[in-house]
């Protein structure tokens, strides 16, 4: 019996060791379908690298790495710039910088920093699933991931369930995506907003070493025409990236619930790939705009940090826990900054993020539409893509089986 009983948890052990990995001097688990292979930190849950199309000569990895990760730093001002990278899941979304109800938060809350539990790994008729979670302890609760991947689809479906927690919360996707040298290489639409803004106080001070391009505080109906600081060049494209070298911005979108999915998308027509995300826009209306230009000089940014955070997000711009759930300009044009958490009742958030190899000519995208289990995405030049992704994840948080 003794000799089984071994036997037994050394299976165990060796089935959860067969997912943890290194990567970027973070330990974390991988995932892999026979198109995705994905690497997830254990501290902090950020997810990065995810290489797409593992199936074809042409990978694709369109997630950002911050570039300090293997230079052993000390003393990183804030918790969550330790695995700095990918996506990972923000609660409470934003600075935090203020104490509430008791409550001080660091930047983007435990779950971006705080060290992540193993639960399980499961393979079922084609669909791999990792289950993690966390107790949080500033505002107690556990919070448990599922990551789901789906054999023939270069799709990673998200989901996050919180239970035992009480009260407003701002939370978001963190989304950030490795940035091209060459000026416009990634191209940036979404599905109609109805609200952008600048960000309502000044994002990047000179006093901290930092620099900004755009206005504070301005609204805005284009994404090629966001409000600036600059009298010569009163407005900025917001739509195409690396742009503006030396400033780092911030913007938000805003976008009303639909029948259809609320999606953004990033096009590199130089690396041959388009990224996407999905949302349910009556969770996470807005979409912030994290536009990182080399315009930090502080440390560890040092002047060299170009990444593009497409944040998908229920907050008041980056303000934190204290401006996003008080009452503010954005929630009182009617859209939420703030998701309200019972006790008894689980929240469960979800969210798809996925990429395909796009054709030459394609370029950005100028409208998406919806069928079931597809998404076709139409090109500025006329150009589409039709792309399997099981949209209907975010009503039912369910995902089909490879067939």
């Amino acid at each position: 019996m003794k000799i089984l009983v071994l036997a037994c948890l050394l299976v165990a052990v060796a089935g959860c060791a067969a997912t943890q990995d290194v990567n970027n001097s973070q330990a974390g688990w991988r995932l892999k379908s026979d198109t995705v292979n994905l690497f997830i930190t254990r501290n902090g849950g950020h997810m990065a690298p995810v290489t797409f199309c593992t199936d074809t000569g042409s990978p694709v990895q369109p997630y950002y790495i911050s570039p300090w990760q293997n230079e052993d730093l000390q003393g990183l001002p804030d918790p969550v710039l330790i695995p700095l990278r990918g996506d990972f899941f923000c609660m409470p979304f934003g600075s935090n910088s203020e104490v509430l109800n008791g409550e001080k938060h660091s930047g983007h809350g435990e779950v971006s920093s705080s060290r992540w539990s193993f639960v399980r790994e499961r393979h079922d008729r084609g669909v791999a699933t990792l289950t993690l979670q966390l107790e949080t302890k500033v505002r107690k609760g556990r919070v448990t991931k599922k990551i789901h991947l789906v054999d023939g689809q270069n799709v990673v479906y998200v989901s996050h369930t919180l239970e035992g927690y009480s009260g407003a919360m701002p939370i978001g996707h963190h989304c950030t995506l490795a940035v091209p040298e060459e000026e416009g290489a990634l191209q940036v639409a979404v599905s109609p907003f109805a609200l952008g803004m600048t960000c309502p106080v000044v994002f990047s001070s000179p006093a901290n070493r930092e620099y900004q391009s755009l206005a504070v505080n301005k609204t805005f109906t284009d994404l090629t025409r966001v409000p600036t600081g600059w009298k010569d060049a009163p407005t900025a494209d917001c739509s195409s990236f690396p742009r503006r070298t030396g400033f780092t911005d911030l913007i938000q979108l805003f976008r009303k619930s639909s029948p259809d999915p609320a999606w953004t998308t990033a096009t590199c027509q130089k690396q041959g790939y388009l990224w996407f995300s999905l949302k349910d826009a009556a969770v996470l209306p807005g979409t912030v705009f994290w536009i990182a230009n080399k315009g930090r000089h502080g440390f560890p940014w040092n002047g060299r940090n170009r990444c593009l955070g497409l944040e998908e997000s229920c907050s008041y711009f980056a303000e934190g826990l204290g401006p996003s759930t008080r009452p503010n300009i954005i929630n009182k044009q009617g859209f939420p900054t703030a998701i309200e958490l019972s006790p008894t009742k689980p929240t469960v958030v979800k969210f798809i993020e996925g990429a395909a190899r796009i054709p030459p000519g394609f370029e950005n995208i100028k409208t998406a539409r919806f069928a079931p289990g597809q998404v076709t995405f139409v090109s500025t030049t006329g150009s589409q893509i039709t792309i399997e992704v099981d949209h209907e994840f975010l009503k039912t948080g369910k995902v089909r089986a490879a067939p």
